[in-house]
């Protein structure tokens, strides 16, 4: 099992930054993807970016430019750096790690929390 525990969040002005950060703790695997998705109201739950443990990245085109992800050195740690954030950045976001085990592609999630950028 792994657990995942986010923080940061909250309600900025368009223009403005947010971190958001994710820590991994339980049975991690060397090899895995961290990644931040997002839920808007009454949409489905879209990737924004993901970084995989041998630093590949992969990022949302709505973010390229805006938003970086990072990990520490340890990998545990992943982190989403937000900068000039538009009311379209609105959502719940959810931290996610995947990572295989026996064989089969496992994704856990966090709780999720909320992003507000008013206009």
């Amino acid at each position: 099992q792994v657990q995942l525990v986010e923080s940061g969040g909250g309600t900025v002005q368009a223009g403005g930054s947010l971190r958001l950060s994710c820590a991994a703790s339980g049975n991690i695997r060397s090899r895995n993807t961290m990644g931040w998705y997002r839920r808007a109201p009454g949409k489905s739950r879209d990737l924004v970016a993901a970084l995989t443990s041998d630093g590949s990245t992969n990022y949302a085109d709505s973010v390229k430019g805006r938003f970086t992800i990072s990990r520490d050195n340890a990998g545990n740690t992943e982190s989403l750096q937000m900068n000039s954030l538009k009311p379209e950045d609105t959502a719940v976001y959810y931290c996610n790690l995947n990572q295989r085990e026996f064989g089969v592609n496992r994704d856990y999630w966090g709780q999720g929390t909320q992003v507000t950028v008013s206009s």
